[in-house]
């Protein structure tokens, strides 16, 4: 089974709350992660976003798609990165998304990925 493990944050407070230091564990951390799911035969892909501040939305407004700037989210925290995974259980997608947030303390939601559209 697939599932994304969508990690959340905002890069300007993490800058301004975490040091250098911590900014450079959590990095290693990530590769590590990557490479044990790697090894594991679990990762389907991983990637880091850029800031959200450099998001584009496009809204149907007025009878056409027009884009604006930013994601204008309810919340500071966005989208910050994701793994997807292809594991045998959603017991292992949590125990993935657990050892991750364990080490940042951040928010990581969990979702499976479905095989098909639903059935109507």
């Amino acid at each position: 089974m697939k599932y994304i493990l969508m990690m959340f944050g905002d890069q300007a407070s993490m800058m301004e709350t975490r040091s250098v230091e911590w900014i450079k564990e959590m990095i290693e951390f990530m590769g590590t992660v990557n490479d044990d799911l790697t090894n594991a035969g679990e990762l389907v892909s991983a990637e880091g976003l850029a800031d959200a501040s450099q998001a584009k939305t496009v809204r149907y407004d007025g009878g056409i798609a027009v884009p604006s700037d930013g994601p204008f989210a309810e919340s500071k925290e966005s989208l910050a990165g994701y793994w997807i995974v292809d594991v045998e259980s959603e017991k292992r997608a949590l125990e993935i998304a657990t050892h991750i947030v364990d080490f940042t303390h951040g928010p990581l939601e969990v979702r499976q990925i479905a095989d098909a559209p639903p059935e109507y």
